[in-house]
């Protein structure tokens, strides 16, 4: 599906719960959140009946995002039945990666072969600081159990933050110096309260190239793409290194010239842009007995709305907040 600003729109975001068992610093307000109870959230049917009418208007990559997707009961078997529509190409999921070590075979099984894991810190204080609670031993097993069962690619997302992590940005670039990870650095973004939270904490991803070039030459990978070719990501590698170093920039850098994604929220709105308010519920008219006609018929008219960028401000005094935590929207 070509939006009007000639995107081709071909990538779906699910996020299947929005509970999670971290509670991230920068994802999750102080304050804690409410959370979707068992019937506010689409039933894997009603996502799967979502990703059937999407195909026909193009989609064919589909990533499964939380919250922490390995949370939700059945997780395995509904990728399993992701992996029998035919239209699509790629399914990979994104997690924590606490739970990995012990999902790690079925996931591969049921059909996931690439896979995100999100770390912010490779300190076991600063790690369980920063999630409220988490054991970095548990997911430091997890990616080695990944590699050894075969994942590719395997990213590992580090979002920079001033003050916190900042000191570790060589430590995460020399983990591909020996294994074929993409270590990606993602600028922080302020989505809802949590974001503002952390308002004066933003560090732009040219600084953190510019502290790695001063000890590693990097190259550009396949023109800043890598093997994530069409992605947010501007790829380079260490030179002889096994692995890349990939910089997501959604403030410094806007990539919105080639978003080609739509994202479905755990409680069934349909987002253009993940930045954005804008969205449209898909779960009420399912449930209210809508035609796939008329289901299609939503996610073109999303498809037609999808803004020709985001408008997230870099100054600290003009910066925009998204009414949804990031863990709602599944990022």
């Amino acid at each position: 599906m070509i939006d009007k600003y000639e995107r081709d729109v071909n990538y779906l975001r699910i996020s299947v719960t929005d509970r999670c068992n971290l509670c991230c610093t920068y994802c999750t307000p102080i304050e804690g959140r409410s959370l979707l109870g068992h019937d506010d959230i689409l039933r894997y049917e009603e996502i799967l009946r979502v990703v059937r009418a999407a195909v026909k208007m193009g989609i064919v990559k589909v990533r499964v995002t939380g919250g922490e997707p390995l949370v939700r009961r059945g997780i395995v078997d509904f990728i399993g039945l992701l992996k029998s529509i035919r239209e699509l190409t790629d399914i990979s999921l994104t997690t924590n990666g606490i739970f990995l070590e012990s999902f790690a075979v079925r996931l591969f099984g049921a059909g996931v072969k690439r896979i995100n894991i999100s770390l912010d810190s490779l300190n076991a204080g600063k790690y369980a600081h920063i999630t409220r609670g988490g054991d970095l031993s548990a997911v430091l097993r997890g990616i080695d159990k990944v590699y050894g069962v075969g994942f590719s690619p395997i990213k590992i997302n580090i979002v920079a933050i001033r003050g916190f992590n900042d000191d570790e940005i060589l430590n995460f670039a020399r983990l591909t110096l020996d294994k074929p990870y993409q270590i990606r650095f993602i600028e922080m973004v302020p989505i809802g309260k949590a974001g503002l939270e952390n308002n004066g904490r933003y560090l732009s991803n040219e600084i953190v190239r510019e502290r790695i070039c001063s000890f590693h030459r990097l190259e550009p990978v396949n023109g800043n793409q890598g093997a994530a070719v069409g992605g947010p990501a501007r790829m380079y590698r260490i030179v002889d290194s096994l692995g890349e170093i990939g910089f997501i920039s959604p403030i410094s850098h806007q990539f919105c010239h080639s978003c080609n994604r739509l994202r479905l929220t755990a409680d069934g709105h349909l987002r253009a842009c993940l930045l954005s308010d804008e969205e449209i519920d898909l779960k009420g008219p399912m449930r209210d007995g809508c035609s796939d006609e008329e289901l299609e018929g939503l996610i073109k008219m999303v498809i037609a709305g999808k803004p020709e960028h985001h408008s997230i401000a870099l100054s600290e005094n003009r910066i925009k907040k998204c009414v949804r935590e990031m863990v709602s929207i599944g990022g």
